[in-house]
């Protein structure tokens, strides 16, 4: 990785609230061309990471650099680098599609000439432009989600921090969202995006699974799931009975409910032991392809454990 290829760089970045450590001591880095995951439920602390690199919030500790600039130094380049979707709605629902990108171009101190030329080929790319007419406050979800990203992408950024942005959004309108994405990833942008929805991970070039604020694993998703050592089983059964076995089994690392049946990941080397246990209730297994909602579940279990026997030696 070079330096003119490198995008967000984040060094043992920290914030606390009070008691409580928010971020504790997450480091990460997203090149050019490329899209990074934060992946993690509520209160994983990915919002305020997201706050932090854009210079939003002081961190506690740590440091930040976009495109090698100090987002905290007062510094007018890093608006200019810079492209921020924020989780909550943000735009002017009595404003115009047509509107709200205006009033951007007066945030980005655009030329009317350089406004037009962008403004028209964002319409153009999320379908926008037949409802440029259209309140804010009247558009889907999905149409929403696509003015919001147009309006972060107006300044052309170098650099876009996405939270959580397809939230609420329909399936096909979030494969567009992607779609999108990928459009203007090609012309070198760095995104970091931050999502509670594990399928999302698979899209991404590299991905971190946060929680409490610090990251459990990060690399290419690929990669990820193919190290994943802990064979994953569909069962199906009673599912009362089956479910407490499930619970009190010191050897299921993880399980999820699927329909009608569960999913559940087994310690390696312990399978054989489980499934008699679930053969002796009746149930029925079949081997399954692991994921990574598996893969978060594991690695939270394994940290809970781990956590547990630092504090049974201390």
């Amino acid at each position: 990785m070079t330096e003119a290829e490198l995008r967000i760089e984040a060094t043992d970045l920290r914030r606390t609230f009070k008691a409580k450590k928010a971020v504790d001591g997450l480091s990460l880095r997203v090149t050019a061309g490329e899209i990074y995951g934060l992946v993690g439920p509520d209160g994983a602390g990915k919002t305020t990471t997201l706050r932090m690199i854009a210079g939003l919030l002081d961190p506690s500790g740590g440091q930040v650099r976009l495109v090698g600039l100090d987002p905290f130094g007062n510094d007018a380049r890093v608006r200019e680098t810079l492209g921020y979707m924020p989780q909550q709605y943000s735009l002017y629902g009595d404003l115009t599609v047509a509107e709200n990108l205006a009033f951007f171009r007066e945030m980005f101190c655009l030329s009317r000439e350089a406004f037009r030329t962008r403004r028209d080929r964002l319409l153009a790319i999320t379908r926008l432009g037949e409802f440029k007419d259209r309140r804010t406050e009247a558009l889907s979800g999905g149409m929403y989600k696509k003015l919001a990203l147009s309006c972060a992408l107006l300044n052309e950024p170098k650099v876009l921090l996405l939270d959580e942005p397809t939230n609420g959004v329909d399936p096909v309108s979030r494969r567009d969202f992607w779609n999108l994405l990928h459009e203007f990833l090609s012309e070198g942008m760095a995104i970091l995006i931050a999502t509670p929805t594990m399928d999302e991970a698979a899209r991404c070039h590299r991905a971190g699974l946060l929680f409490e604020g610090r990251l459990l694993e990060e690399g290419e998703p690929s990669e990820m799931l193919r190290a994943f050592v802990h064979p994953v089983f569909r069962v199906h059964g009673k599912r009362g009975k089956v479910a407490e076995a499930i619970e009190k089994d010191p050897d299921v690392l993880a399980s999820t409910p699927a329909g009608a049946e569960l999913r559940v990941v087994v310690r390696k080397d312990r399978q054989q032991a489980v499934l008699k246990t679930l053969s002796d209730l009746g149930a029925t297994t079949s081997p399954a392809t692991a994921t990574f909602e598996d893969l978060f579940l594991t690695r939270l279990r394994e940290r809970a454990e781990s956590v547990h026997e630092k504090k049974s030696a201390s």
